[in-house]
C-alpha cells in the first residue's frame, strides 16, 4: 500500500482540493485587517494523527490519547521534518529546505515543490472559513471539542460535524501550527497557529483567533494538518 493510501485510509478521506481565492485576515491586539490572496491548494481534512505521525516517525510523542487523536507535543520544527520525511517517503519533492539555527530562521519553503507542508496562515483561515464571514462554521459544541465539552482530553479526530468544505477539526480539539512568521519585528522567531483547542472557552475557538510561540515549543493541545500546493 502506498503511502498516501495509508494516510487516506487511517484519515478517512484524501486531501481537499481548494480553488484560488482572498481572505481578509485580522489582528485582534493590534486592532489591524490585511487582505491575502490564495493560490489554489490542498488540505487535509483532519489533523496528523498519532498513528499517523507514528507510521512516518517511527513513534509518536508518549501520550495517554488514542493512535486517532491529533497529535501534540509536536514542535514547528517537528512539523516541518514530518512534511519533509512523508514527501520522500510518497517520492515528492520535499518543500523544505533546514539548517541549524535554533530559531529555525534557516528554514526556507521551496513554493515550487510538491511535497508536503504546513498550511499558511492565509490558507489555513481560508479554509477554515469555507467562505463563509462567522467566527465559527457552525455552533460551537457541534463542531468542536473545547473546554465546555471536551472532558479535559483531546479526541479522537472527525468526531464533530465538518465545515462546508468538509474540513473536520479547524476549531476546537488542538491549535495547528502555519507556516507563518507571527510579527518578526516584535516577536522574532516566533510561529503563529491556530484554531484553538480541547483545553479552550469559546473566545479562543474563532476562525480569527491567532495565537504565536517559538518554533521549538510542544505542548499537549497543539499540532498541525498538512498542506500540498497544485
Amino acid at each position: 500500500m502506498s503511502l498516501e493510501s495509508m494516510l487516506d485510509r487511517m484519515t478517512g478521506d484524501s486531501m481537499i482540493d481548494l480553488p484560488a481565492g482572498e481572505i481578509v485576515l485580522r489582528d485582534e491586539g493590534t486592532m489591524t485587517d490585511w487582505k491575502a490572496e490564495v493560490a489554489a491548494f490542498r488540505l487535509a481534512p483532519y489533523p496528523v494523527t498519532r498513528e499517523v505521525y507514528a507510521s512516518v516517525l517511527g513513534e509518536a510523542p508518549d501520550s495517554p490519547a488514542g493512535p486517532r487523536t491529533p497529535v501534540t507535543e509536536v514542535s514547528w520544527k517537528d512539523a516541518v521534518r514530518f512534511c519533509d520525511l512523508l514527501s520522500r517517503a510518497a517520492g515528492l519533492q520535499p518543500c523544505y529546505a533546514t539548517g541549524e539555527d535554533p530559531d529555525a530562521r534557516d528554514v526556507v519553503w521551496d513554493r515550487e515543490a510538491d511535497g508536503y507542508r504546513l498550511p499558511s496562515e492565509a490558507e489555513w483561515e481560508y479554509a477554515c472559513r469555507a467562505g463563509g464571514r462567522d467566527v465559527r462554521y457552525g455552533e460551537l459544541d457541534e463542531i468542536a471539542w473545547h473546554r465546555g465539552n471536551s472532558g479535559g482530553a483531546v479526541r479522537y479526530i472527525g468526531t464533530r460535524a465538518p465545515n462546508a468544505w468538509g474540513f473536520h477539526d479547524m476549531i476546537g480539539n488542538v491549535w495547528e501550527w502555519c507556516w507563518d512568521l507571527y510579527d518578526p519585528r516584535v516577536y522574532g522567531p516566533y510561529r503563529v497557529f491556530r484554531g484553538g483547542g480541547a483545553y479552550d472557552p469559546p473566545r479562543a475557538c474563532r476562525a480569527s483567533c491567532r495565537r504565536k510561540s517559538h518554533p521549538t515549543l510542544r505542548i499537549d493541545d497543539l499540532g498541525f494538518r498538512i498542506a500540498r500546493s497544485r
